[in-house]
Order: structure tokens, then sequence, then C-alpha cells
């Protein structure tokens, strides 16, 4: 009889099985409709932004380039698992085979990192133009985004091809059912016939330096930019725009923490809970970046009108401009 090729996990016949969101199996056309209208929400918000900052040569300071950042690492983090997710929901193709699977991993945890960086970016970004602004052209050159950009990668990437050479190490000699979604790491990796402490004490501590880092920094930027405006005839706007970040940063970071710790201490977390949190984790952010970050910027909103509106109407149309502008 022919061994088990599950049991060489190198072998590219060997295949993962992805439950979706357990317990919940019972409504994949519900699940399936919400991650749809989410994934198309975050291809056509982020496209634009891309597509309007890309085609207009006026958008072409750091913030922009940072935007940009922040479209391309949304649109990737999305598209690596979305449409595996509704093939999961609507089409009962539950089966991911070895290789994609690790690759979907490599995808989803190095984009959440890379996300985290551009983040803090931004926030430095804001912090030198406002609180910096007659040095804002000479700290952030193109050369400085560049690097900068860089940097935010090299940092994923060290954290990540550890991860991966570990878990591709690991013997998977038992079930093959993932109890999630997509590819988490720590749901496949408690399907290794070894003890899989070491490689997620590795994920958790490194996710929680990442994590803790970004935000602390992050936190001290936003604390620095209230303390300039404050008293300022600017402030009420500022305190808005800040508001409206700092709302979006913690819907990203907030599922990210308690999903991370969940699945390391999950005694008392319902499974389906632990999933769902991962997922929102993944594809809220990327649904409202776009308008909370892009589209309330003045030149974007600006950018976009005129390429959605006709010449003879774009004077009015720049006029009902509404969404604010960065302070």
């Amino acid at each position: 009889m022919a061994s088990d090729p599950f049991s060489h996990p190198n072998s590219s016949s060997s295949s993962f099985i992805l439950v979706g969101v357990p317990s919940l199996e019972a409504f994949p056309t519900c699940l399936g409709i919400l991650f749809c209208s989410s994934y198309i929400i975050a291809l056509v918000g982020n496209g634009l932004v891309l597509l309007v900052i890309g085609l207009d040569n006026s958008l072409r300071e750091p913030v922009h380039w940072f935007l940009g950042m922040l479209a391309v690492t949304d649109l990737v983090m999305v598209t690596s698992v979305v449409p595996k997710m509704l093939s999961v929901f609507w089409l009962n193709s539950k089966e991911i085979g070895y290789v994609a699977c690790f690759v979907q991993m490599f995808l989803v945890h190095s984009t959440t990192a890379e996300e985290s960086g551009v983040l803090l970016a931004m926030a430095i970004d804001r912090y030198i133009a406002i609180c910096h602004p007659l040095r804002y052209q000479a700290i952030l050159t193109r050369q400085t985004v560049a690097q900068i950009g860089l940097a935010i990668v090299v940092r994923a990437l060290l954290f990540m091809v550890p991860l991966a050479g570990m878990m591709t190490d690991l013997p998977y000699c038992r079930s093959r059912v993932v109890p999630h979604s997509y590819c988490e790491h720590m749901a496949v990796a408690k399907l290794a016939c070894v003890d899989p402490r070491p490689n997620r004490l590795y994920s958790v501590a490194g996710s929680s330096l990442i994590v803790g880092m970004d935000m602390a920094f992050i936190a001290v930027s936003y604390g620095m930019i209230l303390k300039t405006v404050l008293g300022k005839k600017s402030c009420w706007k500022a305190l808005r725009t800040c508001g409206c970040h700092v709302c979006t940063m913690l819907l990203y970071y907030v599922p990210g923490i308690v999903s991370i710790y969940a699945q390391q201490f999950s005694s008392g977390v319902p499974v389906h809970a632990q999933v769902l949190l991962a997922d929102l984790y993944l594809i809220l952010p990327a649904v409202l970046n776009p308008v909370v970050y892009s589209i309330r910027t003045k030149q974007i909103c600006q950018a976009v009108l005129k390429m959605l509106f006709s010449r003879k109407n774009r004077a009015w149309n720049h006029s009902q401009c509404f969404f604010q502008v960065y302070a």
C-alpha cells in the first residue's frame, strides 16, 4: 500500500482542509456575501487611491507615497485570503495545497507586519508636517521615504522568514483539518505531531514586539501632535482628523492583539469568535483605510472628483468636496 503523502510534508501533493468558520458552517451564503462585499469595497477603494496617485502628478508628497504603500499592502492582504475563503463558503472547495497554504500564511503575516509599519510611518509623517512644517520637505525627501519603505519590508521579512522555516520543518502527521478560514499560523501549528510551542512562542513574541513598538511610537506621535495644536484655531480640525485615525488604528490593532493571544490562550474564547476576529483583523482595515486616510485628504478628494466628473462640472465639484483634510 502506498504511504500517505501527508506523512511527507515536503511533498507537493500534500494538502490541508480549511473549515471556514467553525460552528457557523450552516451559514456559508451569508458569510460569503459579507466577505465578498467587503472585498469588492476594498478593491475599489484601494485601487482608486492607487490609480489617482499614479495618474495625478501633483500627488507626489511623502504622505501620498505612504498612502500608496498602505493601499498596496491592503490589496495584497485581502487578496491573499478572501478568494480562497469565498471558494470555501460558496463552492465547498476546502482543500488547499501544502505549498499554497504556507505561501498564504507568509503573505498574510508579512503584510500585517508591513501594515503596522506603514501606519507608524504615516503617524510620524503627520507629526513632522504639523510640529515641524518648515523642515518637512528637508526631512522627508524621496530617498528617505524609499528607505522607510524598504525598512518596513525588511523588518517584515526578518520576522516571517524564520517563522516560515520553522513551520515548514514541522512534521504534520495528525489531522489535515485547519479550524480556520485561511492558513493562520497557530491554527496550522497545532496540527503538528511534535510540540509546536517554540514555534508559537516565537510568533507571539515577535508579533507582540512589532505591534507593541509601533503602537508606542504612534501614541507618542499623536500625543505630540495634540500638544502642538491645542489652543490653536486648527485644534478642532486636528482633533477630528487624529480621532478618526486613532479609531481606525484601534480597529486594526485591537482585533489583531486579541486574536494573537486568543489563539495562544484559547481556553475561554469560542473557536468561531477567534476565527471571526482574525478575519476582521485582515479585512476591515482594508475597507476603511481608503476612506479614513486617503479620500479624506483634500488633494486626493479633488483628484478623484477631477477623474470622475466632466470638465464643465469640475469647478462645482471641487467646491463640494466635503471630506476633511489632514491638518
